[in-house]
């Protein structure tokens, strides 16, 4: 008769880096809650999960009235590489938005941002002057 076995190695089509995500409205806050995590693992999951989903305005919207801003911000000064690129694609992609864009002028960070400019991961650098120009060049929407 055979057996079952169990193999130690993950199946092919599962990728580690990406989170397992909530669904509707529980998904951005799930994600903030991981961005908190101790675990290192958990908060570049997070990030790449919110990487994929900041490209839908709605979301940029919803990350932003959720305090987002303040999480990136301090994931500016991440000493995981991994994290800071991560973290300036998605102040790019933000800055794309007439919202991320007041949201990141109104949570004060360009400064943050302005210490990137030294970083030793090209990709980062790179994020960082994109985000520059896209402040730059739009103008944020008038009141």
């Amino acid at each position: 008769m055979a057996e079952a076995r169990i193999s130690s190695y993950l199946p092919p089509d599962i990728d580690p880096t990406k989170a397992p995500l909530a669904f509707g409205q529980r998904a951005l806050p799930k994600l903030k809650e991981e961005l908190q995590d101790p675990q290192l693992i958990m908060r570049q999951r997070a990030l790449m999960a919110l990487c994929d989903l900041v490209h839908d305005p709605e979301n940029v919207y919803q990350a932003v009235n959720l305090c987002f801003l303040e999480s990136l911000k301090d994931m500016l000064y991440d000493q995981d590489p991994t994290i800071r690129e991560k973290t300036t694609e998605i102040l790019h992609i933000i800055a794309s938005h007439t919202v991320g864009r007041e949201g990141i002028l109104k949570n004060d960070i360009i400064i943050p941002l302005s210490h990137l400019l030294d970083d030793p991961v090209n990709i980062c650098r790179r994020n960082m002057h994109q985000t520059f120009e896209m402040l730059s060049e739009l103008p944020a929407e008038m009141p």
